[in-house]
């Protein structure tokens, strides 16, 4: 089959992986299909709430017989360990009767990476390890956390076409509009965790939680970046630095506000996107979106950043900016 058409179907697999996500924690969220020899989809599968069944398994029990001959399209490389919450996936793979398993992204975990691909060629069974960069993306939160040691952050903004958060009062509410609100519900439904800075928590006691039909129960776990004690209901972050420790099985963390809390983190380094949305206002005076970050120059600005989306929510505008991977990590 071209590699065009691979593509194609690995791209599927990697959004059908966004149901499982961040449910499947503490494993990724990875998305499965079965393809008949036709070109017919005759399964799908991902990643369950708990991280089982792994999406491989979904699929193949669905398919039953008819994955016989089948393609197996994978976002993420077949485990080859053993554990107690079920079988290994790639010795599924290998006794399911598939013609071929194409998948997207290699396993940086040690306990698989290599292994699972061998163990699938070893029943006879024809593998490609294709570069897909729609599987990396959707999964980045567990990529971030195996080569980081940390979850992948996104700094969320709601400006001012100056910059700002807020009047100069403090009063925020609303800056952007329902559509962009919404859609930032639509983000927080995707994350493990969510952060404000102690400032936020105490002026402007937010929820939040998910306020969309249907997907209230995605409400992410409440941190506050603070030195002292959270109050019920939220977590403490010290510091940055020290995120990959006090979250150990988060793979995504969404950082809503103030100023100083994304200065924090953008100083050390440890945002991997920005979501600026931005509306057609001008306040004027008004309160500054993020704090010094402790640049020297403007040359350190530079080069920092990549567009990778842009989209009218509304009359709001919405951008987002991907950590350049030349930058430092």
């Amino acid at each position: 089959m071209p590699l065009e058409a691979d593509r194609r179907w690995l791209g599927a697999a990697a959004r059908l992986a966004l149901r499982g996500r961040p449910l499947s924690r503490p494993n990724p969220a990875v998305g499965a299909l079965l393809v008949s020899p036709l070109g017919r989809v005759v399964a799908r599968g991902w990643t369950l709430a708990g991280g089982r069944p792994h999406a491989e398994a979904v699929a193949l029990k669905a398919a039953g017989p008819a994955a016989n001959e089948a393609t197996l399209y994978v976002s993420l490389e077949p485990c080859a360990h053993q554990s107690q919450r079920g079988p290994a996936c790639a010795d599924l793979v290998a006794a399911s009767g598939i013609a071929r398993v194409v998948i997207g992204c290699g396993d940086p975990d040690p306990r698989t990476a290599g292994a699972g691909i061998e163990r699938i060629r070893q029943a006879g069974i024809a593998v490609d390890l294709i570069d897909s960069p729609a599987c990396a993306a959707s999964l980045e939160g567990y990529l971030t956390r195996a080569h980081r040691g940390r979850p992948h952050v996104t700094l969320k903004l709601a400006l001012s076409l100056d910059g700002c958060i807020a009047l100069v009062s403090g009063e925020s509410q609303w800056i952007t509009g329902v559509e962009a609100r919404a859609h930032g519900h639509l983000l927080r439904a995707r994350m493990d965790a969510i952060l404000v800075g102690g400032g936020t928590l105490r002026s402007d006691l937010p929820r939040l939680d998910v306020r969309l039909p249907g997907l209230e129960s995605r409400s992410p776990e409440r941190w506050v970046l603070t030195h002292g004690d959270a109050p019920p209901g939220w977590q403490a972050l010290p510091s940055p630095t020290t995120l990959g420790q006090a979250m150990p099985q988060a793979q995504y963390l969404l950082i809503e506000g103030g100023a100083g809390a994304a200065a924090a983190f953008l100083a050390a380094d440890c945002v991997d996107r920005l979501a600026i949305y931005r509306a057609p206002i001008v306040i004027g005076g008004g309160q500054p979106g993020i704090a010094d970050i402790g640049l020297t120059g403007l040359s350190e600005a530079h080069g920092r950043w990549a567009l990778s989306d842009s989209r009218q929510l509304g009359k709001d505008r919405l951008e987002v900016y991907e950590r350049n991977p030349c930058s430092p990590a």
